[in-house]
């Protein structure tokens, strides 16, 4: 956040800079959403609704499983939130006490340690690299597990590397943690930006799992504020107490635009765009790999690449400060996501046009030139 401030104050003193350090598309929302939106409020639904969230919501992400996925989904099981931030706190609120362990990859999104500080718990930053594809497994859960180990946290496709978890690696970690007598809280917020086989969903494995959910990425509607969380059936009614505790409901005008980003019609928007996304990778991933910098494991979901600038720097936090003053190119450090290789590496988003990434190499490759 330091560095998109500075960022943005470098453009408002009328420098050009490339932004490839922030997490969110640089496409609107698609205009059916705005619509919906925009008829909710013209219609008065503006009062509370439910803790749990709209039922029609409900009932709508439910149908999304059903056939996306073809998983059934009880919608008394989803919980509408402000945002997938609101859906963490959720789940991590009625697992974690005083003391309570949670386990979670180091590189990962950084916000994750904060919500089980915020609880008296205590994250467990488990180190993996590109040898464990950036991701948790059972063997690892099994390393790291210790009697106050509540739950592990997993994200698939993850934010900063964009690697998935396959059904099987899941089923693993699954196994692993029932066996241990924990939880999973799986995040699948990237889950339609795929790159490749089509994406698959935790809860087809058991009903047993907190599954997290976003309209802000793939759905586009980063500013609206609304996530789901999917939770096993004996949680229901305290995260109904929870949820009306600490937020008491998610933006009324928000849900109803979001049963219009479940439509088919918005569906055609949204896939052109991951298209786009696509594109935007194929071109990034070859033009930095050009340069030097080294990635080893090919994202396969979201819009990040994890990339390793040992080559130019030992200290990633100085080289994306000097690439922002020098080049006017904004990138995320590895420091942000946790500390284990963290000063080895860089994040690139690739939330930005083709245009606007092409001049973003060019500086880039001018700039370790010249250093």
């Amino acid at each position: 956040m330091a560095l998109l401030a500075r960022a943005r104050q470098l453009e408002s003193e009328g420098r050009s800079i490339v932004h490839m350090e922030i997490g969110e598309p640089d496409f609107e929302t698609p205009a059916p959403v705005i619509d919906a939106g925009i008829q909710a409020l013209r219609s008065g639904q503006t009062r509370y609704t439910p803790a749990a969230g709209l039922p029609a919501l409900r009932e709508a992400i439910a149908a999304h499983y059903r056939g996306e996925f073809n998983v059934a989904i009880d919608p008394a099981r989803v919980f509408v939130t402000p945002g997938a931030s609101g859906a963490l706190q959720l789940a991590t609120a009625v697992l974690v006490e005083e003391g309570s362990e949670v386990l979670m990859a180091d590189p990962g999104y950084p916000c994750n340690r904060n919500f089980v500080h915020l609880l008296g718990g205590i994250p467990v930053s488990v180190p993996v690299g590109c040898e464990q594809d950036y991701q948790l497994n059972a063997g690892l859960l099994e390393q790291y597990w210790s009697e106050r180990t509540v739950a592990a946290l997993l994200a698939t496709p993850s934010n900063p590397t964009g690697t998935t978890l396959s059904e099987t690696a899941l089923s693993g970690l699954l196994s692993s943690a029932q066996a241990c007598g924990g939880r999973l809280i799986v995040d699948e917020i990237y889950q339609s930006l795929y790159y490749g086989a089509r994406p698959h969903t935790a809860l087809g494995l058991g009903d047993d799992m907190f599954v997290i959910n976003s309209f802000s990425k793939y759905f586009g509607m980063t500013g609206w504020r609304l996530g789901w969380l999917v939770a096993p059936t004996e949680y229901l009614d305290s995260l109904d107490m929870l949820a009306q505790n600490l937020f008491l409901s998610a933006s009324t005008p928000a849900q109803y635009a979001a049963l219009a980003a479940l439509e088919p019609g918005t569906r055609e928007i949204l896939e052109a765009r991951r298209a786009e996304f696509q594109a935007r990778r194929d071109y990034l991933m070859p033009a930095l790999r050009s340069i030097g910098f080294r990635i080893d494991n090919e994202p396969a979901g979201a819009f990040y690449l994890y990339a390793d600038c040992s080559q130019f720097t030992d200290d990633s936090y100085a080289f994306s400060h000097d690439l922002l003053e020098t080049a006017g190119v904004a990138v995320t450090p590895g420091i942000y996501f946790g500390s284990f290789r963290a000063a080895q590496h860089v994040r690139f988003a690739y939330t930005t046009s083709l245009d606007q990434l092409r001049l973003g190499v060019e500086r880039i490759a001018g700039f370790v030139r010249a250093h």
